[in-house]
């Protein structure tokens, strides 16, 4: 019989400590949102409210290259869709660890679902974790933490004039770059992988300035993992 799914105090701070780093390294993340919402004619109250909500730094930067005024609301709302497609295949991954809540945690538990308290609490649920306060630990300071740099690049934005390759706008795709590290599990991993980025890379040649590569890379890098999960290792 497995071990039950404990929510600890300890679990909790322990998951706190591993956020700090990440707040720091998506601090420019959140700074470079901040600034381009103030750009495309949002008040500081709208900002707040769709970081909040939303809560999807990728989505929302896709989002908001397609603003325009009067606001696509249903283009915005589509591209959205297609850039969070992948919380459809993260979400269950944490299914032994949110199962046992009650319904309105597991839904607040869903609705900060990033890709970095998923990796960690992935990587720890592998290794026989069974401690879900870890994810809320890790969470809720990154919630915290999108939710000042986003103000803070907002309020910044009229005194802030950053050239469009200026360094600070590589922070979110080193952000995301690092949580490869702790979900690498050797070799096999590799194949899926590259198809995810070859299929990533086709698809946005074929068909640009689209979020259509984001879909075909994340489908094309489950399937072989799939085919390969269902091989024998040895053969």
């Amino acid at each position: 019989m497995e071990a039950p799914i404990i929510f600890t105090r300890a679990g909790f701070w322990r998951g706190v400590r591993r956020s700090l780093p990440l707040v720091a390294g998506l601090a420019p993340f959140g700074f470079v949102v901040g600034l381009i919402t103030q750009h495309h004619g949002l008040s500081l109250l709208q900002c707040m409210t769709m970081n909040a909500l939303i809560y999807a730094g990728a989505a929302q930067l896709v989002a908001l290259a397609n603003w325009t005024h009067p606001a696509p609301i249903l283009a915005a709302a589509f591209a959205a869709l297609v850039v969070n497609l992948r919380f459809a295949l993260m979400g269950p991954v944490l299914a032994p660890w949110l199962e046992g809540l009650k319904p309105v945690p597991r839904y607040l538990c869903l609705a900060l679902l990033v890709d970095h308290p998923w990796a960690i609490s992935v990587t720890d649920m592998r290794n026989g974790g069974r401690d879900m306060a870890l994810y809320v630990g890790i969470s809720l300071p990154l919630w915290l933490g999108w939710m000042c740099t986003t103000s803070a690049g907002f309020l910044s934005a009229d005194t802030l004039n950053l050239p469009p390759n200026h360094p600070l706008f590589f922070g979110a795709l080193a952000a995301f770059i690092a949580l490869l590290v702790p979900l690498w599990r050797g070799k096999r991993d590799a194949l899926p992988w590259l198809v995810a980025g070859g299929m990533a890379l086709l698809v946005a040649h074929i068909i640009p300035h689209t979020s259509w590569y984001i879909v075909a890379g994340a489908v094309g890098g489950c399937l072989t993992g799939a085919a390969l999960e269902g091989r024998d290792p040895h053969e």
